[in-house]
């Protein structure tokens, strides 16, 4: 095998011969030799062709020659590169990891907003009285001809529900009783707030239409009383004398630590034609919208606000409340997070960019000689920059590609042998490759000027 200077020597003596090939041809004048415009112009258009010819020849020589040398110097260095390659392998790989695990923490946190109930538009009666014949001043709570009204004219609505809320102290038997809190919604609220049933059954439609005595119990108080969720299923309780069966038990899908309407531990959800004749009213604080898509989230909770106001007095006001605000905080947090954790990431790719940048400059100083004889053969600075600038691109790119394959290895081996579906970002992949061609490009320059620097002559009597 040659040594890479002799290497250089062919591939120089190749260069030049392929510029001298490029010298211009003879150019035969056919036309009469009074015809001097004619001449002149067939002069010009040689010329012409021949300079485009040479430039052509240098920069497509010059570039496939300066990729051979890269080539030939790694080969010729193969433990060198490949222990300055490492660091840009951990550093791409973490970038790639970091990315992915930030990206998964974001979609957890949006989620489990969400999990308060996707889509969810909560109307609320905030204020506002009116005025009876006798002066008697009365809260202008919303009805459910309210809801009626809405779910007939607000496009989007998958689910809507009532609430009634009462306190009450039940009966579970032996002559206990306990204080609960009781919610009259229909079988839709179900889906509207995402409970999850742990045991047991939801009231149906059919339990509302015939008025049925049932409820659903939360499951906090489920195990307070009977231990377990399956064994609360089927024991009757006591409100105001009328007994309940219990048919299931819920809970929420994330725990609001009672900041929801659910705001107690001991709540039971009844049907709300049920609960209407305990509260005697059909007046409602709040009412639950599902909307299809969340695009249609905002549009929807004005289009309902408008809806209810139009059909109140003007001085009663109503809050539609959604998760838009929440989720749009959110993202913003995870987003920062992941920003601060790739610039965090990034120092090792500066601390490997170091590497690179002290690894190419004993590459220049072990190949002074060698930069001597290219530029006695003809090379200019710029080739010589070019050069190595190419070499330090080279070897960064290189780590970077085998580091963003292994840190995209990880996640999608998890998805692979597992449910669960970590989100992979392609530009995760780009940001890393990226990073990896900036380092180089950095850390490189120092290397490659001082090489295209170095006095030739100077060079050659170098030992």
């Amino acid at each position: 095998m040659l040594t890479p200077l002799a290497q250089t020597g062919r591939r120089l003596r190749y260069w030049k011969s392929a510029r001298m090939h490029a010298q211009p041809m003879s150019t035969s004048v056919t036309n009469p030799p009074n015809d001097a415009t004619e001449t002149a112009r067939l002069r010009k258009r040689a010329n012409s062709s021949f300079d485009k010819t040479l430039r052509s020849a240098r920069s497509t020589i010059a570039f496939r020659e300066t990729v051979n040398l890269a080539i030939d110097s790694f080969r010729a260095s193969k433990t060198r590169f490949l222990l300055t390659m490492l660091g840009m392998v951990i550093g791409s790989a973490s970038i790639v990891l970091v990315v992915t695990l930030g990206l998964t923490g974001r979609q957890y946190a949006l989620d489990t907003i969400s999990g308060l109930g996707p889509n969810k538009v909560e109307m609320q009666y905030t204020g506002g009285i009116t005025m009876g014949p006798d002066n008697v001043s009365t809260p202008d709570y919303m009805t459910i001809e309210d809801m009626q009204t809405v779910d007939n004219q607000v496009p989007g609505i998958i689910a809507s529900s009532p609430m009634l809320e009462f306190h009450d102290d039940i009966s579970i038997g032996n002559g206990m009783t306990k204080e609960a809190m009781l919610l009259g919604v229909n079988p839709q609220y179900k889906e509207v707030r995402n409970l999850k049933v742990m045991a047991g059954r939801f009231f149906d439609d059919q339990d509302a239409t015939s008025h049925a005595k049932v409820a659903v119990i939360f499951g906090p108080m489920a195990r307070q009383l009977y231990t377990s969720y399956a064994d609360a299923i089927g024991h009757q309780i006591s409100i105001r004398g009328i007994p309940f069966t219990i048919i299931g038990v819920f809970l929420e899908s994330i725990d609001t630590q009672g900041q929801s309407e659910i705001s107690s531990d001991r709540t039971l959800l009844v049907p709300y034609e049920v609960a209407r004749y305990f509260t005697g009213s059909n007046d409602l604080k709040e009412i639950f919208f599902s909307m299809r898509t969340s695009k249609e989230v905002e549009p929807g909770a004005a289009q309902i606000t408008q809806i209810i106001h139009n059909r109140h007095y003007p001085t009663s006001e109503y809050k539609a409340q959604t998760l838009t605000d929440w989720i749009r905080i959110m993202a913003k947090i995870a987003d920062m997070l992941l920003l601060v954790m790739i610039l965090g990431s990034a120092i090792t790719l500066t601390v490997s960019g170091v590497g690179i940048m002290n690894s190419m400059l004993a590459n220049v100083q072990s190949r002074i000689r060698e930069i001597g004889i290219r530029k006695a053969m003809g090379a200019t600075s710029r080739e010589i920059r070019m050069q190595f600038l190419t070499e330090a691109v080279f070897l960064s790119l290189a780590g970077g590609l085998v580091g963003t394959v292994l840190g995209m290895a990880l996640p999608f081996s998890v998805r692979f042998f597992s449910d669960f579906k970590i989100p992979v970002s392609a530009w995760s992949a780009v940001i890393a490759l990226a990073t990896s061609v900036v380092v180089g490009v950095i850390f490189g320059t120092l290397p490659a000027n001082r090489a295209a620097k170095l006095d030739p002559v100077a060079t050659l009597k170098y030992e």
